[in-house]
Protein backbone atom coordinates (compact mmCIF):
# COMPACT_ATOMS: atom_id res chain seq x y z
CA UNK A 1 0.00 0.00 0.00
CA UNK A 2 3.00 2.62 0.67
CA UNK A 3 4.06 2.02 -3.17
CA UNK A 4 0.63 2.37 -3.96
CA UNK A 5 0.04 5.80 -2.78
CA UNK A 6 3.90 6.68 -3.21
CA UNK A 7 3.10 6.45 -7.26
CA UNK A 8 -0.72 7.53 -6.97
CA UNK A 9 -0.16 10.41 -9.51
CA UNK A 10 0.99 7.77 -11.96
CA UNK A 11 -2.30 5.54 -11.20
CA UNK A 12 -4.30 8.80 -11.93
CA UNK A 13 -3.10 9.35 -15.04
CA UNK A 14 -3.72 5.52 -16.31
CA UNK A 15 -7.12 5.46 -14.28
CA UNK A 16 -9.33 6.47 -17.43
CA UNK A 17 -7.43 4.02 -19.46
CA UNK A 18 -8.35 1.15 -17.02
CA UNK A 19 -12.09 2.57 -16.28
CA UNK A 20 -12.68 2.49 -19.87
CA UNK A 21 -10.83 -0.99 -20.19
CA UNK A 22 -13.18 -2.44 -17.76
CA UNK A 23 -16.53 -0.54 -18.91
CA UNK A 24 -16.39 -1.95 -22.52
CA UNK A 25 -14.03 -4.98 -22.50
CA UNK A 26 -13.97 -7.02 -19.18
CA UNK A 27 -18.12 -6.70 -18.41
CA UNK A 28 -19.05 -7.43 -21.51
CA UNK A 29 -16.93 -9.88 -21.82
CA UNK A 30 -18.23 -11.29 -17.79
CA UNK A 31 -21.50 -9.95 -19.30
CA UNK A 32 -21.34 -12.48 -22.44
CA UNK A 33 -19.76 -15.64 -20.36
CA UNK A 34 -22.72 -15.14 -17.66
CA UNK A 35 -25.34 -15.23 -20.18
CA UNK A 36 -23.91 -18.00 -22.24
CA UNK A 37 -25.10 -20.44 -19.46
CA UNK A 38 -28.60 -18.83 -19.71
CA UNK A 39 -31.88 -18.70 -21.93
CA UNK A 40 -32.54 -14.81 -22.85
CA UNK A 41 -34.95 -13.32 -24.91
CA UNK A 42 -34.41 -9.79 -23.97
CA UNK A 43 -37.56 -9.38 -22.63
CA UNK A 44 -37.96 -12.22 -19.59
CA UNK A 45 -35.39 -12.39 -17.27
CA UNK A 46 -32.27 -15.01 -18.19
CA UNK A 47 -33.34 -18.27 -16.82
CA UNK A 48 -30.16 -20.61 -16.25
CA UNK A 49 -29.45 -23.27 -18.31
CA UNK A 50 -26.19 -24.42 -17.66
CA UNK A 51 -24.42 -26.26 -20.83
CA UNK A 52 -27.56 -26.49 -22.82
CA UNK A 53 -26.57 -23.66 -24.87
CA UNK A 54 -23.16 -25.22 -26.00
CA UNK A 55 -24.32 -29.25 -26.19
CA UNK A 56 -26.83 -27.88 -28.54
CA UNK A 57 -24.68 -25.75 -30.37
CA UNK A 58 -22.14 -29.22 -31.32
CA UNK A 59 -24.35 -31.63 -31.42
CA UNK A 60 -27.84 -30.35 -33.09
CA UNK A 61 -26.84 -26.98 -34.37
CA UNK A 62 -27.08 -28.53 -38.53
CA UNK A 63 -26.67 -24.94 -39.65
CA UNK A 64 -23.91 -24.15 -37.35
CA UNK A 65 -22.22 -27.67 -38.18
CA UNK A 66 -22.94 -28.06 -41.51
CA UNK A 67 -22.29 -24.62 -42.75
CA UNK A 68 -21.00 -22.31 -40.65
CA UNK A 69 -17.82 -24.14 -39.21
CA UNK A 70 -16.38 -25.15 -42.36
CA UNK A 71 -17.40 -21.49 -44.35
CA UNK A 72 -15.58 -19.90 -41.30
CA UNK A 73 -12.67 -22.61 -41.62
CA UNK A 74 -12.59 -21.48 -45.58
CA UNK A 75 -12.99 -17.87 -45.02
CA UNK A 76 -9.99 -17.98 -42.91
CA UNK A 77 -7.56 -19.75 -44.38
CA UNK A 78 -7.83 -17.59 -47.86
CA UNK A 79 -8.58 -14.10 -45.59
CA UNK A 80 -6.16 -14.77 -42.86
CA UNK A 81 -2.85 -15.89 -45.01
CA UNK A 82 -3.48 -14.46 -48.23
CA UNK A 83 -4.50 -11.08 -46.57
CA UNK A 84 -1.80 -11.47 -44.47
CA UNK A 85 1.00 -12.26 -47.00
CA UNK A 86 -0.48 -9.86 -49.47
CA UNK A 87 -0.22 -6.93 -46.86
CA UNK A 88 3.24 -7.99 -46.36
CA UNK A 89 4.41 -7.92 -50.59
CA UNK A 90 2.58 -4.40 -51.05
CA UNK A 91 4.62 -3.19 -47.54
CA UNK A 92 7.56 -4.19 -49.30
CA UNK A 93 6.97 -3.00 -52.41
CA UNK A 94 5.95 0.00 -50.91
CA UNK A 95 9.11 0.65 -49.22
CA UNK A 96 11.12 0.97 -52.06
CA UNK A 97 9.35 3.78 -53.71
CA UNK A 98 10.72 7.58 -52.96
CA UNK A 99 9.00 9.35 -49.84
CA UNK A 100 6.47 11.35 -51.44
CA UNK A 101 5.15 8.25 -54.02
CA UNK A 102 5.33 5.62 -50.84
CA UNK A 103 3.10 7.94 -48.88
CA UNK A 104 0.25 8.16 -51.89
CA UNK A 105 0.24 4.71 -52.59
CA UNK A 106 0.46 3.65 -49.14
CA UNK A 107 -2.85 5.90 -48.37
CA UNK A 108 -4.08 4.42 -51.21
CA UNK A 109 -3.59 0.86 -50.01
CA UNK A 110 -5.15 2.09 -46.60
CA UNK A 111 -8.13 3.73 -47.57
CA UNK A 112 -10.43 1.04 -48.24
CA UNK A 113 -10.21 -0.14 -44.51
CA UNK A 114 -10.84 3.04 -43.12
CA UNK A 115 -14.56 2.54 -44.45
CA UNK A 116 -16.60 -0.19 -42.69
CA UNK A 117 -17.24 -3.96 -43.92
CA UNK A 118 -20.89 -2.67 -44.35
CA UNK A 119 -19.92 0.39 -46.60
CA UNK A 120 -17.42 -1.65 -48.83
CA UNK A 121 -19.94 -4.68 -49.76
CA UNK A 122 -22.30 -2.08 -50.75
CA UNK A 123 -19.62 -0.72 -53.26
CA UNK A 124 -18.92 -4.03 -54.52
CA UNK A 125 -22.23 -5.16 -54.37
CA UNK A 126 -23.18 -2.84 -57.25
CA UNK A 127 -20.24 -4.77 -59.23
CA UNK A 128 -21.93 -7.69 -58.78
CA UNK A 129 -25.67 -7.09 -59.55
CA UNK A 130 -27.44 -9.66 -60.68
CA UNK A 131 -28.84 -8.10 -64.22
CA UNK A 132 -27.11 -6.32 -67.01
CA UNK A 133 -26.60 -3.03 -64.75
CA UNK A 134 -24.11 -4.72 -62.86
CA UNK A 135 -20.53 -3.78 -63.77
CA UNK A 136 -19.44 -7.62 -63.75
CA UNK A 137 -22.27 -8.63 -66.11
CA UNK A 138 -22.47 -6.16 -68.24
CA UNK A 139 -18.45 -6.44 -69.13
CA UNK A 140 -19.36 -9.91 -69.58
CA UNK A 141 -22.07 -9.40 -71.42
CA UNK A 142 -20.02 -7.15 -73.68
CA UNK A 143 -17.22 -9.49 -74.44
CA UNK A 144 -19.92 -11.96 -75.29
CA UNK A 145 -18.71 -14.65 -71.88
CA UNK A 146 -22.15 -14.94 -71.17
CA UNK A 147 -25.79 -15.35 -72.52
CA UNK A 148 -27.18 -13.93 -69.90
CA UNK A 149 -26.74 -12.47 -66.42
CA UNK A 150 -25.39 -13.84 -63.54
CA UNK A 151 -26.95 -13.98 -60.31
CA UNK A 152 -23.62 -13.98 -58.36
CA UNK A 153 -25.01 -12.76 -55.11
CA UNK A 154 -27.61 -15.23 -55.05
CA UNK A 155 -25.70 -18.51 -55.96
CA UNK A 156 -24.14 -20.49 -53.34
CA UNK A 157 -21.07 -21.30 -56.09
CA UNK A 158 -19.72 -17.69 -56.52
CA UNK A 159 -20.51 -16.01 -52.98
CA UNK A 160 -18.05 -17.43 -50.85
CA UNK A 161 -15.75 -16.96 -53.57
CA UNK A 162 -16.50 -12.99 -53.82
CA UNK A 163 -16.34 -12.71 -49.76
CA UNK A 164 -13.23 -13.80 -50.22
CA UNK A 165 -11.98 -11.04 -52.73
CA UNK A 166 -13.62 -8.57 -51.24
CA UNK A 167 -12.43 -9.23 -47.69
CA UNK A 168 -8.86 -9.27 -49.13
CA UNK A 169 -9.63 -6.20 -50.74
CA UNK A 170 -10.09 -4.19 -47.82
CA UNK A 171 -7.86 -6.35 -45.41
CA UNK A 172 -5.05 -3.87 -46.24
CA UNK A 173 -5.60 -1.88 -42.62
CA UNK A 174 -3.33 -1.16 -39.41
CA UNK A 175 -1.82 -4.45 -39.84
CA UNK A 176 -0.58 -3.49 -42.77
CA UNK A 177 1.18 0.13 -41.29
CA UNK A 178 3.07 -1.86 -39.03
CA UNK A 179 4.12 -4.06 -41.41
CA UNK A 180 5.09 -0.90 -43.84
CA UNK A 181 6.67 0.61 -40.47
CA UNK A 182 8.58 -2.59 -39.77
CA UNK A 183 10.40 -3.02 -43.05
CA UNK A 184 11.14 0.97 -43.21
CA UNK A 185 12.90 0.86 -39.81
CA UNK A 186 15.15 -2.09 -40.83
CA UNK A 187 18.43 -0.90 -39.73
CA UNK A 188 20.03 -0.47 -43.62
CA UNK A 189 23.39 -1.58 -42.41
CA UNK A 190 22.29 -4.99 -41.86
CA UNK A 191 21.77 -4.97 -45.75
CA UNK A 192 25.06 -4.09 -46.27
CA UNK A 193 26.37 -6.53 -43.62
CA UNK A 194 24.54 -9.17 -45.68
CA UNK A 195 25.85 -8.44 -48.96
CA UNK A 196 29.46 -9.06 -47.47
CA UNK A 197 28.23 -12.30 -46.02
CA UNK A 198 27.48 -13.59 -49.35
CA UNK A 199 23.25 -12.09 -49.76
CA UNK A 200 22.67 -11.27 -53.22
CA UNK A 201 19.30 -11.17 -54.23
CA UNK A 202 16.59 -9.37 -52.83
CA UNK A 203 14.52 -12.51 -51.87
CA UNK A 204 17.44 -13.75 -49.42
CA UNK A 205 17.90 -9.44 -47.87
CA UNK A 206 13.72 -10.41 -47.05
CA UNK A 207 14.26 -14.12 -45.44
CA UNK A 208 17.62 -13.89 -43.40
CA UNK A 209 17.25 -9.46 -42.84
CA UNK A 210 14.35 -8.35 -43.09
CA UNK A 211 11.80 -10.90 -41.59
CA UNK A 212 13.95 -11.47 -38.30
CA UNK A 213 14.49 -7.88 -37.49
CA UNK A 214 10.65 -7.02 -37.69
CA UNK A 215 9.48 -9.98 -35.58
CA UNK A 216 6.87 -7.54 -33.43
CA UNK A 217 5.25 -5.91 -36.37
CA UNK A 218 4.46 -9.24 -38.15
CA UNK A 219 3.36 -10.69 -35.00
CA UNK A 220 1.26 -7.67 -34.66
CA UNK A 221 -0.02 -7.89 -38.25
CA UNK A 222 -0.75 -11.51 -37.42
CA UNK A 223 -2.72 -10.99 -34.63
CA UNK A 224 -4.76 -7.82 -36.58
CA UNK A 225 -5.33 -10.02 -39.27
CA UNK A 226 -6.69 -13.03 -37.64
CA UNK A 227 -9.06 -10.75 -35.30
CA UNK A 228 -10.55 -9.23 -37.99
CA UNK A 229 -10.95 -12.61 -40.66
CA UNK A 230 -13.00 -14.21 -37.43
CA UNK A 231 -15.51 -11.20 -36.59
CA UNK A 232 -15.63 -10.95 -40.39
CA UNK A 233 -19.55 -11.20 -41.46
CA UNK A 234 -20.89 -8.46 -42.66
CA UNK A 235 -19.69 -8.05 -45.75
CA UNK A 236 -21.37 -11.72 -46.92
CA UNK A 237 -25.09 -10.34 -44.86
CA UNK A 238 -24.61 -6.36 -46.54
CA UNK A 239 -24.76 -7.98 -49.68
CA UNK A 240 -26.79 -11.31 -49.84
CA UNK A 241 -28.65 -10.71 -46.30
CA UNK A 242 -29.04 -12.50 -43.40
CA UNK A 243 -29.33 -15.16 -43.61
CA UNK A 244 -27.40 -15.84 -46.77
CA UNK A 245 -28.67 -17.47 -49.65
CA UNK A 246 -28.82 -21.68 -48.69
CA UNK A 247 -26.03 -20.44 -45.63
CA UNK A 248 -23.14 -20.11 -48.08
CA UNK A 249 -21.49 -16.97 -46.83
CA UNK A 250 -22.96 -17.85 -43.42
CA UNK A 251 -20.30 -17.26 -40.73
CA UNK A 252 -19.56 -17.32 -37.09
CA UNK A 253 -20.47 -13.54 -36.50
CA UNK A 254 -23.14 -13.67 -39.13
CA UNK A 255 -24.64 -16.82 -37.17
CA UNK A 256 -24.51 -14.91 -33.99
CA UNK A 257 -26.03 -11.65 -35.31
CA UNK A 258 -28.84 -14.24 -36.73
CA UNK A 259 -29.80 -15.87 -33.52
CA UNK A 260 -29.29 -12.47 -31.52
CA UNK A 261 -30.85 -9.52 -33.51
CA UNK A 262 -33.26 -11.36 -35.34
CA UNK A 263 -34.20 -14.35 -33.50
CA UNK A 264 -33.50 -12.68 -29.71
CA UNK A 265 -32.14 -15.68 -28.32
CA UNK A 266 -29.53 -13.80 -26.83
CA UNK A 267 -28.53 -16.83 -24.54
CA UNK A 268 -27.52 -18.89 -27.05
CA UNK A 269 -26.04 -15.95 -29.33
CA UNK A 270 -23.71 -15.49 -26.41
CA UNK A 271 -22.22 -19.24 -26.39
CA UNK A 272 -21.34 -18.75 -29.96
CA UNK A 273 -19.65 -15.90 -29.09
CA UNK A 274 -17.77 -17.01 -25.93
CA UNK A 275 -16.58 -19.86 -28.66
CA UNK A 276 -15.39 -17.32 -30.79
CA UNK A 277 -13.56 -15.96 -28.59
CA UNK A 278 -12.19 -18.67 -27.34
CA UNK A 279 -11.03 -19.84 -30.76
CA UNK A 280 -9.41 -16.17 -31.18
CA UNK A 281 -7.16 -16.47 -28.01
CA UNK A 282 -5.96 -19.73 -29.01
CA UNK A 283 -4.75 -18.82 -32.41
CA UNK A 284 -2.98 -16.03 -30.30
CA UNK A 285 -1.45 -18.07 -28.45
CA UNK A 286 -0.15 -19.99 -31.46
CA UNK A 287 0.99 -16.76 -33.26
CA UNK A 288 2.75 -15.54 -30.21
CA UNK A 289 4.89 -19.38 -30.12
CA UNK A 290 5.71 -18.68 -33.84
CA UNK A 291 6.45 -14.98 -33.88
CA UNK A 292 7.98 -13.81 -30.19
CA UNK A 293 11.28 -15.41 -29.56
CA UNK A 294 10.73 -15.28 -25.81
CA UNK A 295 7.29 -17.10 -25.37
CA UNK A 296 8.42 -19.76 -27.36
CA UNK A 297 11.69 -20.50 -25.53
CA UNK A 298 9.50 -20.21 -22.66
CA UNK A 299 6.79 -22.73 -24.24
Amino acid sequence: MIEVWKYRLSYLFIAPFFIAFFIFIVLPIAAGIALSFTYFNAIEFPTWVGWLNFQHLFSQDIIFLQHVLPNSFKFAVFVGPLGYACAFLLAWFIAQLPGTLRIWYALAMYAPSLTGGVAIAVVWQVAFTGDRTGYINSFLLKLGLIEKPILFLADKDYLMNIMILVSIWGSMGIGFLALLAGILNVDKQLYEAGQIDGISSRLQEIWYITIPSMKPQMLFAAIISIVNTLKSGGVGTAMAGNPTPDYAGQLMVSHIDDYGFIRFELGYASAISIVLLVIMLLLNRLLRALFDPKEGEEG
